[in-house]
């Protein structure tokens, strides 16, 4: 018998309106975020977080004052924790989250994972391409707090069981609709600025090898593209945008169906961004029906593919591995090239309610 924990990572949303402004304090704060030196860092964070308060505020009162992303991500543990349990009967599992811009930190999961005295420690990021902004950043955290040996899971953009989750998420939409004729699909994920990428960052890549194995899932009679959303800032960021894309959907007379591509739990760039401000673009330029496929959440092929990604991860010694093929050479900065936990940035102070 053998003590399994897993760690599930990922952003961290805010729990009440006070917390807000120091969730994007922490968030802007972060060196893969804003590569500026420390004291510079910390002043443009205290800016930004400080001008963009109010509109965040007002778009987490819209979803009933916090971020559900906490409650998403426990009941992906929950689900994930009933698998392994089903598939290991023999081992005793548990599955924490440690949230990078707020509560429970990696601080706190690391706390109880020491209390848990595991012999196996699976990490697995909710980031399903890997990006130095998201997966690169939450592994320094948790270096900073746990020193003992882990098996990361650093992707699994391709993985089979991923693919026909988000596959079975839009026939869903689409047959719920009413199965639209004229209808394009949007596959929707996060932004990065250019910079980013262009330094070897290899999530534009993974990205676009997700959505184009989706649709090969689909068949070939479906309409689809690639976009990007949620820019923030003066920089030129990978596009598309979103915007864009229901903008041509539009001038080609065709409706469009988003799929939140890189987002496996709802949360404000899905429930704010993509059913409110987007919905509210595609009526006014008449990109006609406007339909939204899901967040994963607990899709039981989603979680069976988290389930399945443990297993592989158990029988494989300690080290970072990605759930499937490896990024080309050419990203420098792929997970299995990454430096040592040394070298990683020190992440500063940690902003709490009422700064």
């Amino acid at each position: 018998m053998s003590r399994i924990a897993v760690v599930l990572f990922n952003l961290g949303g805010p729990d009440g309106p006070a917390a807000v402004r120091p969730f994007l304090l922490n968030l802007f704060s972060d060196p893969a975020i804003i590569a500026a030196p420390w004291p510079l860092r910390r002043v443009l964070a205290e800016a930004i977080s400080r001008t963009r308060r109010k509109l965040a505020a007002a778009n987490y009162a819209a979803m009933g004052g916090a971020s559900p992303l906490l409650a998403a991500t426990e009941a992906q543990a929950e689900a994930l924790q009933a698998s392994l349990a089903e598939a290991l009967p023999r081992d005793e599992v548990r599955c924490l989250v440690a949230m990078r811009y707020w509560r429970p930190t990696a601080a706190a999961a690391a706390r109880a994972l020491a209390a848990f005295e595991p012999d196996e420690v699976v990490l697995l990021p909710l980031y399903p391409q890997f990006s130095t902004t998201t997966t690169a950043s939450s592994l320094a955290a948790w270096r900073r707090v746990w020193p003992g040996a882990c098996r990361t899971i650093c992707c699994y953009f391709e993985d089979e069981a991923f693919i026909a989750a988000h596959a079975t998420t839009v026939l869903a939409a689409w047959r719920a609709a009413g199965s639209p004729g004229k209808v394009r699909v949007l596959f929707s994920a996060h932004g990065l600025p250019r910079r980013i990428a262009a330094a070897g960052d290899p999530y534009q890549w993974q990205v676009e090898r997700t959505c184009a194995r989706i649709a090969e899932q689909l068949g070939a009679a479906w309409d689809w593209q690639v976009c990007y959303q949620s820019r923030v800032g003066p920089l030129q960021w990978i596009g598309p945008s979103t915007v864009e894309a229901i903008e041509r959907a539009a001038a080609d007379g065709l409706g469009v169906l988003v799929v939140p591509v890189a987002f496996v739990s709802e949360h404000v760039e899905t429930l704010v961004e993509l059913d409110r401000d987007y919905a509210e673009v595609a009526l006014r330029v008449g990109a006609e029906p406007y339909l939204r496929a899901p967040a994963l959440g607990c899709e039981p092929l989603f979680i069976a593919a988290l389930a399945r990604l443990v297993r592989a991860a158990l029988a494989q010694p300690a080290g970072v591995r990605p759930g499937g093929e490896s990024c080309p050479s050419g990203f420098s900065c792929c997970a299995l090239r990454r430096p040592e936990p040394g070298r990683y940035p020190k992440p500063g102070r940690w902003a709490e309610p009422g700064r």
